[in-house]
């Protein structure tokens, strides 16, 4: 007991001294990195961006999460981070940074939690190099400055990681309880995805304090008891309310909460089986790819007059599609194949993993000595921490079935950690030539180099050759040099040490700043050379760096007269789809991007990044703007169907119906008023019936429709329904072009007016 608060009070003493001048520049580092030019981004993730202009406008749209004004469907998460956004675009006003700012702040404030966390425990130059690591690792700053909730959730599970190890200090169980009750408040940001640190805080637990087995046994399953309460708090009071006084769980088959906890935003995450239908509209995944297949065609046939002129543009495009290295690269959303290895493959390697084998000569250094029947050390215990935490999540994106790139921030905390902790460990061990245990540090550096060269090398047309080179040279060159020095004790020694982290650093550096170099992508945000793709593949061949979207690809009713070639989705590298986008749900993971079953939306993503192009947007002279609208292509509204609408609105609810969430983001966030995604996010929830949609037009809620491909599974009838008693409003009436054609993998867009008496 006087050891622990002897602890305490060396950690208050600690706290009174002034700023760590050298962290000053780490943290204006990674401000820099989160927070510079998010003001260019319009619309970040339309998806969620929608959904906070909706939740600002009643309390009752801001506790269920409503996507729409409306109230008819809510987005595919819990409310948490949402809440945040909304929050701080009432007290900011209602901009794409406004809604960015609490998640670029979030990032920030992970690299200061991440300094104090290994400053404690492993020194001072420690919790710095893992603040700067931590800064640097590139997919942070990328999601950082979206507002997706991946951010923000890696900050809420450091505070609770500083809660437990301030609980273990102090022996005080409200500590516990708190980061446990944090762990469920994470829980209402994005779900089981906050529970892939439990194997760390648990063993944590178990193994730093010094109480008796049956105390730890209570104390944690009181705990946990508390986090599942916290957890499921939310989704027990809006299961609860009756369905028709809150709006739709979207992204949910059964209208729950929990089943999409557990389903859609849980094990299937793992399984790989995304596809957001219910049992009563699942398709066999060979009828999937023949109807995904058959929709291709329609819209091939719809192109047939200038598919010939764009074969050869398809072709080029295609190959500038490739992953990086060429050849194929198999896995969704660009994630590679599962396997031990997956994590040094094309597409994740270049966002988590340049510090990975540091990392692990660092495991090795830190753990080495390490008796399994203790006592262990402190240095120890929390190392075991970092290592609870990273090697479950490892192994999850090494096997997981489906995910997308910017996840991997949930492995920067523990990275960067080892990457502090390790740096000093391994710099001890060499200076007082202790044994095998000396050969680590210039090991980790050469061995790191090696994989930077990898990473880098499918790059070479974008960065050139000098920097590979470089790192390589330098990289092989330091380690070669402090093998040999290794007797030796003198300053030059030390500027190498220091030389090779930096030299290990730099690369990593430049790719964090990618996004604002090239642009980032805001659906999903991913780092490097190709960053405004969001798909993994080579640097947008946008004309304006700042158009965000997929390559520049323009929305249907575009006004440009080489459409039908410039708007053609191209598959992930290693498809031989032709074309065609597919999404997680079929038979196959060769790297084709199957439709959910019964989706009508054969281009769109999961987790809010929609990629469809049926929106019925145009091409605007606002496409070379200073602003990115990077929601969903280019995400702007028809000002000709909007002036058509709004004209013609005689007090209806909804300014118009339309399939999924990707058509109607654009014209909520335009226009703040109600536009009804009829199958929620992907165009599939089973929402929405025949009798209800009768009853909803009687009441004059709705009456105008807009229509893209063959709206599939849960809404088949509603479509076919909709289609045989409306009447087709002439597109010159609406559309912005005289042309009727709308672009994309799903065929022609319609709009419709069905008046019921």
């Amino acid at each position: 007991m006087k050891h622990m608060n002897s602890e305490v009070k060396e950690e208050r003493t600690s706290n009174k001294k002034r700023i760590d001048l050298f962290l000053v520049p780490i943290v204006l580092i990674a401000a820099f990195l989160n927070l510079f030019k998010i003001w260019t981004d319009e619309y970040a993730n339309a998806y969620y961006t929608a959904a906070v202009k909706s939740m600002l406008q009643s309390f009752h749209n801001f506790f269920y999460a409503s996507f729409d004004p409306g109230g008819y469907v809510t987005i595919d998460k819990p409310p948490v981070v949402f809440w945040i956004q909304t929050i701080s675009a009432k007290i900011f006003g209602f901009h794409g940074w406004s809604v960015i700012l609490p998640q670029a702040l979030a990032g920030i404030g992970s690299v200061l939690l991440l300094y104090v966390l290994v400053k404690r425990t492993f020194g001072v130059w420690a919790g710095r190099f893992a603040a700067l690591a931590m800064a640097l690792t590139p997919i942070v700053p990328a999601v950082s400055r979206t507002n997706n909730i991946d951010s923000m959730l890696v900050f809420t599970l450091l505070v609770a990681t500083w809660m437990l190890f301030r609980a273990v200090r102090t022996a005080k169980f409200g500590w516990v309880l708190a980061a446990f009750a944090m762990i469920g408040v994470a829980f209402n940001m994005k779900m089981l995805q906050a529970y892939m640190v439990l194997p760390a805080f648990y063993v944590f637990y178990v193994v730093a304090t010094k109480i008796t087995w049956k105390k730890k046994i209570a104390f944690l399953t009181t705990a946990t008891a508390l986090m599942l309460a916290v957890s499921v708090s939310w989704a027990v009071v809006v299961d609860s309310t009756s369905a028709d006084k809150r709006p739709y769980m979207g992204s949910s088959q059964t209208n729950s909460v929990l089943e999409l906890a557990f389903g859609y935003n849980g094990i299937n995450r793992l399984t790989g089986n995304t596809s957001v239908t219910g049992s009563s509209h699942k398709q066999p995944a060979q009828a999937q790819q023949q109807t995904a297949s058959s929709e291709t065609k329609q819209t091939s046939n719809s192109n047939a007059e200038s598919s010939q002129s764009s074969n050869q543009s398809k072709s080029s495009s295609s190959k500038k599609m490739q992953a990086p290295g060429g050849g194929n690269q198999n896995g969704m959303f660009n994630t590679g194949n599962p396997g031990p290895f997956r994590l040094f493959q094309k597409g994740l390697s270049d966002q988590i993993s340049w510090l990975l084998p540091f990392v692990i000569f660092s495991i090795v250094g830190l753990f080495a000595g390490m008796k399994f029947k203790g006592p262990y050390t402190t240095k120890q215990k929390e190392s075991l921490f970092w290592l609870a935490w990273l090697l479950p999540v490892a192994v999850f994106f090494s096997i997981a079935g489906f995910f997308h790139q910017y996840y991997l921030i949930m492995l920067a905390p523990p990275i960067a950690a080892f990457a502090g902790a390790g740096a000093v460990a391994l710099w001890s061990m060499y200076k007082q030539r202790n044994g095998w245990k000396s050969w680590l540090l210039p090991g980790g550096i050469l061995t790191t180099a090696a994989l930077q060269v990898y990473i880098m090398s499918p790059y070479v047309s974008s960065i050139g050759v000098a920097p590979i080179a470089g790192v390589g040279a330098l990289g092989v060159i330091l380690a070669l040099v402090l093998a040999v020095r290794k007797e030796r004790k003198n300053s030059v020694t030390n500027y190498l040490g220091v030389a090779a982290m930096v030299v290990l650093l730099a690369m990593p550096a430049y790719w964090a700043m990618t996004p604002i170099i090239y642009g980032g992508n805001s659906m999903l945000p991913a780092a490097g050379p190709d960053s405004s793709s969001g798909m993994g593949g080579p640097p947008s061949t946008a004309t304006n760096s700042k158009q965000s979207g997929f390559n520049g690809m323009q929305p249907p009713g575009s006004s440009s007269s080489n459409s039908s070639s410039n708007n053609q989705m191209q598959p992930p590298t290693g498809s031989s789809n032709g074309g065609q986008m597919q999404m997680p749900g079929g038979s196959s993971n060769n790297g084709q991007m199957q439709p959910p079953s019964g989706s009508s939306n054969s281009g769109q993503m999961p987790e809010g990044s929609s990629n469809n192009s049926q929106m019925p947007n145009s091409s605007s002279s606002k496409s070379s703007s200073s602003k990115r609208k990077s929601g969903g292509m280019n995400a702007e509204v028809n000002q000709k169907l909007l002036n058509y609408l709004t004209k013609n609105n005689t007090g209806e609810k909804y300014l118009f119906a339309t399939t999924d969430s990707t058509s109607a983001a654009p014209y909520i966030i335009k226009t703040g008023k109600p536009v009804m995604a009829m199958g929620g996010f992907s165009g599939s929830d089973p929402i929405l019936t025949v009798s209800k949609l009768k009853a909803m037009i009687k009441k004059g809620e709705v009456k105008y429709f807009y229509l893209s491909g063959m709206g599939k599974g849960g809404q088949s009838d509603v479509i076919t329904w909709i289609k045989e008693n409306s009447k087709e409003i002439p597109s010159s009436k609406w559309q912005s072009t005289s042309s009727s054609a709308q672009q994309g993998p799903s065929g022609n867009g319609t709009l419709y007016e069905i008046t019921l008496k």
